[in-house]
């Protein structure tokens, strides 16, 4: 009782202190979607080979708000499917409101941004290099019309929009941290360490999986477990690459092509895994 008491008191402050800086976060970003949105997708249909580029520069936007415009666009090939992985893996959906509101050095967002971009636009690249190569893109053109409205509830204004996404985020935040101090107040930081430390294959393989959920849960769960000093930079990395948001999901309502869409999925996971796995094995810290 005295654990779980604790554990209430602490995860309360900790998630109150945030309030205000999501609300000022979101704001901006509201303003921001609202301000280039229809720029974004216009630039993305006209980006050609250099599409993984822009895709990769355009997705390091926060929210998943265009995840899934790409994954739309690429329903109706509209652009490739390196494009489309470069703005997957580029996507930071939830992660960069939480490093925020947190108070992480300006410096290190701005390596992992960077980071991100750079693998998006190189894996990007590779993809339609292969592509080009091996297989021909589908000639068919039909672009799906879906109301992006339904995931960002965008269209009352920003305050209300902002509003929503801070209390959706709060609770999120709310729940995970209540788990993980929990957790760590019954086992015990160094034995939970200890673990994760143990089977570093197995963690990164675990924490991309929850990257791959496709809401903002996934990106909230891997920026908290990594602020928490849970897991590691290639751990957090391989989450948050795998990380697009509700863009999969987009993409499967999106593109008849069932086979083809469970194919991304597992590429998408393959690349987080793999690459979180490289910077593990190469003691890469930001």
């Amino acid at each position: 009782m005295h654990i779980l008491i604790h554990t209430i008191e602490h995860t309360l402050i900790d998630s109150l202190k945030l309030l205000p800086f999501l609300f000022l976060t979101y704001l901006a970003m509201e303003y921001l979607e609202h301000k280039t949105s229809d720029k974004m997708n216009a630039t993305l249909k006209k980006a050609g080979r250099v599409g993984p580029l822009i895709g990769s520069v355009l997705g390091i936007f926060p929210q998943c708000g265009f995840s899934a415009a790409a994954s739309n666009l690429y329903g109706g090939r509209v652009i490739t499917l390196g494009t489309l992985i470069a703005v997957y893996l580029s996507t930071s959906d939830e992660m960069l409101p939480i490093f925020v509101s947190e108070l992480v050095a300006p410096e290190v967002i701005g390596k992992i941004l960077l980071v991100k971009i750079a693998l998006g636009f190189v894996y990007g690249m590779i993809i339609d290099f292969v592509m080009r190569k091996f297989h021909k893109e589908s000639e068919e053109h039909h672009i799906h019309e879906m109301c992006e409205h339904d995931h960002c509830h965008c269209e009352k204004g920003i305050f209300p929009s902002a509003l929503k996404h801070t209390l959706q985020i709060f609770g999120f935040l709310f729940v995970v941290t209540f788990i993980l101090t929990f957790i760590l107040e019954w086992y015990g930081e160094e034995q939970i360490m200890a673990l994760v430390n143990s089977k570093s294959v197995l963690a990164i393989a675990f924490v991309t999986l929850i990257g791959m959920i496709p809401n903002c849960a996934g990106s909230v769960v891997v920026t908290q477990l990594y602020l928490e000093g849970i897991i590691s930079m290639g751990a957090m990395m391989g989450g948050l690459l795998a990380g697009s948001g509700i863009g999969i999901l987009v993409l499967y309502r999106t593109n008849s092509n069932r086979k083809e869409n469970f194919g991304i999925t597992c590429l998408v996971y393959a690349i987080g895994f793999i690459t979180g796995l490289i910077l593990e094995l190469l003691g890469i810290c930001i």
